[in-house]
């Protein structure tokens, strides 16, 4: 049997995750250097006029939404290999969530930091996600509508590709 390149996007490049007979694999970055790297992502969470007040107010039935959801998020971004399974294990040094109500909602903005070998925009993306769901778990007795939004990496720092900013 000849061994065949894996198969390339548009681009022309192969595809990293998958090996010469297209089947899925883990990217082996063990002959890279360790370095801090570090990412930072942003969601929002929009919510009804009444749940901004109840949560500026801090009353809203279930408690402190804040906290749950930023305990949370945190929890999330050391847990990302457990639910992306290309995910590599890494030593997430470094989370921090913030939340901030605004008369739409809640904006969430998670930062993640490591020296390792691969980035941490997983990470990052995973805990605002989670966040954000763990509003949503709080408010959604609340407010049925409230909705996920606009979940994205902002910016990411060390690695091979060095520092990136969102536009």
């Amino acid at each position: 049997m000849t061994e065949q390149a894996p198969p390339a996007p548009t681009g022309g490049q192969p595809f990293t995750h998958l090996d010469h007979a297209g089947h899925a694999r883990m990217v082996d970055v063990t002959a890279k250097t360790p370095t801090v790297r570090q990412a930072t992502a942003k969601g929002t969470v929009r919510c009804a006029e009444h749940v901004v007040e109840a949560l500026r107010s801090g009353t809203v039935p279930k408690g402190d939404v804040m906290a749950v959801a930023r305990v949370a998020g945190i929890a999330a971004a050391k847990r990302t290999p457990d639910l992306l399974p290309l995910a590599h294990v890494i030593g997430v040094h470094g989370v921090t969530v913030d939340l901030d109500v605004t008369d739409h909602g809640v904006d969430v903005t998670a930062t993640v930091r490591t020296a390792d070998r691969t980035g941490v925009e997983m990470e990052a993306l995973t805990a605002v996600t989670v966040t954000a769901l763990a509003v949503v778990d709080m408010v959604k007795g609340m407010d049925r509508t409230a909705s996920i939004e606009h979940v994205r990496v902002t910016a990411k720092s060390g690695g091979r590709s060095g520092d990136w900013t969102r536009p």
